[in-house]
């Protein structure tokens, strides 16, 4: 996997102080996309052991929420195995710690992945300029979804995440 950054201290892309990874490789192409550097999945540099080890000692701090991964796209084929494992790891090291989600990809085609079961809230659907809003939180469109994941398991129903 590929990454452009890790940015510490983030209040835009979820509840409370986050941590954000900004991973290469997105198929979405979402027309006036704010980050489309981050479309080339051989752009960036690759995740280490040295980012996975600077991404936990921000998770570490106990004024941190969480994590939001984002890009790109966390789902693009390249980075799901190694997103989803970095999932795992930090569910059993940072218990407390939500996990937020960026993808282009709708709820329902990838609410069976296994990745779904590791993240807490999950910002789903492209960016569509012409839905373009300021007044949204977490999103930039609105036909974007924030989906509380476990509310929603729980129920069967979709259930959007409130602030």
């Amino acid at each position: 996997m590929r990454f452009h950054n890790i940015t510490k201290d983030d209040m835009l892309n979820g509840d409370g102080l986050r941590v954000v990874l900004w991973v290469a490789g997105c198929s979405h192409r979402c027309r006036e996309c704010q980050n489309p550097v981050t479309w080339d999945p051989d752009g960036g540099i690759p995740f280490t052991e040295e980012s996975k080890r600077e991404l936990f000692a921000e998770l570490g701090k106990p004024y941190i929420s969480g994590v939001t991964f984002s890009g790109g796209d966390p789902l693009y084929r390249s980075n799901e195995p190694e997103i989803l494992e970095l999932a795992k790891e930090i569910r059993e090291k940072f218990p407390g710690k939500t996990i937020w989600l960026y993808t282009g990809s709708v709820w329902d085609e990838i609410k069976d992945h296994e990745i779904i079961g590791y993240v807490d809230v999950l910002v789903d659907g492209e960016y569509v300029k012409e839905l373009r809003s300021t007044q949204l939180y977490w999103r930039g469109s609105s036909n974007q979804r924030v989906i509380d994941v476990k509310k929603t398991l729980e129920s069967g129903t979709l259930s959007l995440h409130c602030s």
